[in-house]
């Protein structure tokens, strides 16, 4: 059988080596975004993203719209959990939120009239399913009150969804809602993984809903993973990755656990004796990798499988792949439209934040005024230095000649100092270059943060930095292992 002739499941998508990654492991961003987030600064305000809104409207017969909701709230603590939420039975404090988080939506909504019609969809978190079935009805219908959907065949309608908070019946809702993709959270199906990180998720509830979204019609199931948690080992992460095989979902995320307590609280409550050392942790990225794409899973890149039939795989092969901060997307080009406390937009070349506690995105809305607490205004150079991380996170490639012909540069004068760093990376196996391309190997695949980190002015800058300056470019950064 020819290579052509091979079909696309069985072809190999990744390669591990595990000597390769000890080597290489470092910290680094995962670049949901680039500048990152911790680059945002408070010099970047309402009226620069009022700026921002108006070259958005110019392109409108060009450019659809992501649109992203953030529900901060749970009603309990997953002890790994390093997100931006509200831990609360108090349902009360939902109703206040979401008549916030309704006038931030108008305000939006007004801004961009003429240029909102709305492709991509995403419900974040926290937990979206906290609200209640009308408030979610209630909550969808404003959102379509101030921006236009495309159709449900056309567009992407995601939300994720806690397995433990819904019903059949909710589910065929959400569908009924406009939701055509759903995400759930399982982590791990271990009994005593799940009571170590205070998630006890029976693997019957999550059966039941992915049953439920296949009968109500979604188009695309997800399963979220999580491997080096508490009480996990190769034989535990094995039988949960049966099961989930089993259960047959679309996509399949699989994240590295990563140990911050200094930054997050809730992780203080994990005992670190209970963590899988470094080595445990590689055997079960191997084997999650082995086991997924025997399955014919293909591996999308940064913890992400899916299907040989599902959009994200296909939108790889044919090369229009995107990033973005809720990771990887179909939607190129789309400016990102985000409310809710915490929540990120990226609209043109800026980036901005909302605040993160509640008093404050309350205060700000009652001041009729978008709660923006920081950004960023893009330079040429961190344009161009977006485009080539993303299409290294994407296509796993770079053709020079496509830089050269966008931007005004030679592409080996003005990334010299870079091309050095790589031609290392090139000796150990994780990527090849040549006069037009640079193409990411089968085993650089999985180590393809440490290859975006060389083109990554901020970080290459803070590292120069002696830490003795107390200069912002040194701060620690917030950033996970890259494996």
């Amino acid at each position: 059988m020819t290579a052509s002739a091979i079909p696309i499941s069985f072809l190999p998508s990744v390669e591990f080596d595990a000597q390769l990654i000890r080597k290489l492991n470092q910290v680094g961003p995962r670049y949901t975004s680039y500048p990152t987030a911790d680059r945002f600064t408070a010099d970047f305000g309402y009226r620069d993203y009022l700026q921002a809104v108006t070259g958005a409207r110019a392109r409108s017969n060009t450019h659809p719209l992501s649109l992203y909701i953030h529900i901060p709230f749970c009603e309990s603590i997953c002890y790994y959990c390093g997100c931006n939420k509200i831990v609360t039975k108090d349902r009360s404090k939902a109703v206040t939120y979401l008549s916030y988080l309704k006038r931030e939506i108008e305000m939006q909504g007004r801004l961009l009239v003429g240029a909102n019609q709305i492709e991509q969809l995403h419900f974040g978190g926290g937990t979206p399913t906290y609200l209640s079935d009308a408030q979610m009805e209630d909550l969808m219908t404003h959102l379509r009150r101030w921006f236009s959907f495309a159709s449900d065949a056309n567009g992407e309608y995601s939300i994720e969804v806690d397995p433990r908070t819904v019903t059949r019946e909710r589910v065929h809702a959400l569908r009924r809602q406009g939701f055509n993709r759903i995400s759930l959270g399982v982590q791990d199906f271990d009994p005593d993984v799940q009571i170590a990180v205070n998630r006890i998720q029976p693997e019957s509830e999550t059966l039941e809903v992915i049953s439920a979204a296949r009968e109500a019609q979604f188009r695309s199931i997800s399963i979220d993973l999580i491997y080096g948690l508490p009480k996990q080992n190769v034989i535990t992460m094995n039988q949960t990755l049966t099961k989930v095989i089993a259960a047959n979902p679309d996509r399949i995320s699989i994240y590295n656990y990563a140990h911050l307590p200094h930054i997050f609280k809730p992780q203080r409550r994990i005992a670190e004796a209970d963590l899988p050392d470094a080595d445990t942790k590689l055997d079960m990225l191997a084997l999650c990798i082995k086991r997924l794409t025997e399955a014919g899973y293909i591996y999308i890149g940064m913890d992400h499988f899916a299907k040989p039939t599902d959009d994200l795989a296909i939108a790889q092969r044919q090369g229009r792949l995107h990033r973005n901060f809720q990771g990887y997307s179909t939607h190129v080009g789309a400016d990102l439209v985000s409310c809710g406390v915490s929540a990120i937009s990226a609209v043109g070349a800026t980036y901005s934040q909302n605040v993160k506690t509640l008093d404050e995105y309350y205060e700000q809305i009652e001041q009729n005024e978008l709660p923006i607490a920081r950004g960023i205004k893009l330079t040429m150079d961190d344009l161009l230095r977006r485009i080539i991380i993303q299409m290294l996170m994407c296509n796993f490639e770079l053709s020079v000649a496509s830089i050269e012909l966008a931007y005004p540069i030679s592409f080996k004068t003005y990334f010299a100092a870079e091309l050095e760093k790589l031609r290392g990376l090139e000796q150990d196996g994780l990527l090849t270059i040549d006069d037009e391309w640079i193409s990411v190997t089968l085993k650089g695949r999985l180590l393809i943060r440490n290859i975006c980190m060389v083109f990554d002015r901020y970080l290459n800058a803070a590292a120069d930095v002696p830490h003795t300056t107390g200069a912002a470019e040194a701060r620690p950064l917030r950033h996970s292992k890259t494996i």
